[in-house]
């Protein structure tokens, strides 16, 4: 895997994140906390942790650690979260301009929060990221269309569409 690769994924993945945050804009503070029937709740719980997955992932690269102590009180509505996202986007775009394809094959050591030692390559872990995200913003494309404000599609593909490489 090449940087260059490494930095398209993740300019299609704030894309894709846009377009979550923009679609989520039209829905009401209720629907935005109301519950639902996916793994981290409804949409505001989805978000929050697709966002926490984010910034703890970026930490662990530039630190080897894993740092948990993210609450989801601390952005209780979607302008708190849609600022943060600001900030993790461009945390995580100034890490990656870091990066060389040299570090690509790197391996990422590090102990999870459960005590479990782990050696990953990083760009394995920074793809996983991206896919992790994919999976958490189809729940809140779900959630946001029940309540009538689907993002429309957010496949790789619309998105190559849209910004040719």
């Amino acid at each position: 895997m090449k940087i260059r690769d490494i930095h398209l994924l993740y300019k299609y993945n704030y894309w894709a994140n846009n377009k979550i945050l923009a679609a989520s804009a039209g829905v009401t503070h209720e629907q935005f906390i109301a519950p639902a029937s996916f793994p981290y709740g409804g949409l505001h719980g989805t978000l929050f942790h697709t966002l926490d997955a984010e910034r703890l992932w970026r930490v662990l690269f530039q630190t080897n650690v894993v740092k948990t102590e993210s609450s989801s009180t601390e952005l209780p509505d979607l302008p708190s979260i849609e600022a943060r996202w600001r900030e993790e986007e461009k945390a995580m775009r100034a890490y990656l301009e870091t990066l060389a394809n040299a570090d690509m094959e790197s391996h990422l050591r590090y102990t999870t929060d459960t005590g479990i030692k782990r050696d990953r390559i990083l760009w394995h872990c920074l793809v996983h990221l991206v896919n992790h995200g994919t999976q958490h913003r189809s729940e809140a494309a779900a959630i946001l269309t029940d309540h009538g404000h689907s993002p429309g599609d957010l496949d790789f593909t619309v998105f190559l569409n849209e910004h040719k490489p």
